[in-house]
Parts: structure tokens; C-alpha cells; sequence
């Protein structure tokens, strides 16, 4: 299985920018997508996260009503729209995936790929 996440790039505050994630490797499309981001000197956090079906999405607070989450099963992708970005979105974001139910514990993803860097200047 493998989750490559690709669309990063350099962007000023208030710009957008859209990061796609190519699958790979399951057997049916009965997995979650998730989408976590890891900023220079800090822990990893989880950002958003889409149900097997696309009905069932999460955000963290700190980017709820500016982040969307969607996915295409039928392309193999997922994808996560980044609207009014804020230098504190700067980080390097990863798509991991599991087989089954929604979860937002890191651990709980076996399945990471390289991840996608974001950068948001001021």
C-alpha cells in the first residue's frame, strides 16, 4: 500500500493551494484518508480526516472553515484544499491511510508515504 502525497509548494498568507494524494495497493475502497502535518521543531498533528464513502469528515479547529477535505475513488485520490493560509499552516503535510473506520490517532495508520512541504511566507 502507498500514500504519496504531491502539491506543496511556496505560497504568501492568504493564498491557497491544493494537495492531492495518490493510492495505491488496497484491495477495495473501504479505507479512511487522512491528512496530517508535521511544522519545523514541533510533533506531528492530524488536520483533517474523510471516511471510506467521503460522507464523514473531520478538521481540527485550527483550520476548520479554511481546509476541505474530498476524495475520488474512482481516480485512487484524495485530496485537501488549503484556503486562506496562515504562516502557522507552514509544515510538511502527509496522507496516511487505514482499512476501515475513521481514526484520528496517528498510530492507528499503518500505511505513510513522503509527505508534500507547505511553506506560507508573511
Amino acid at each position: 500500500v502507498q500514500l504519496q502525497a504531491s502539491g506543496g509548494g511556496l505560497v504568501q498568507a492568504g493564498g491557497s493551494l491544493r494537495l492531492s494524494c495518490a493510492v495505491s495497493g488496497f484491495k477495495s475502497d473501504y479505507y479512511v484518508i487522512a491528512w496530517f502535518r508535521q511544522a519545523p521543531g514541533k510533533g506531528r498533528e492530524v488536520v483533517s480526516c474523510i471516511s471510506a464513502e467521503g460522507g464523514r469528515k473531520y478538521y481540527a479547529d485550527s483550520v476548520k472553515g479554511r481546509f476541505s477535505i474530498l476524495r475520488d475513488n474512482a481516480k485512487k485520490e484524495g485530496y485537501l484544499y488549503l484556503d486562506s493560509l496562515e504562516p502557522g499552516d507552514t509544515a510538511v503535510y502527509h496522507c496516511p491511510g487505514k482499512v476501515g473506520v475513521s481514526s484520528l490517532v496517528q498510530s492507528e495508520h499503518p500505511h505513510w508515504g513522503q509527505g508534500t512541504q507547505v511553506t506560507v511566507s508573511s
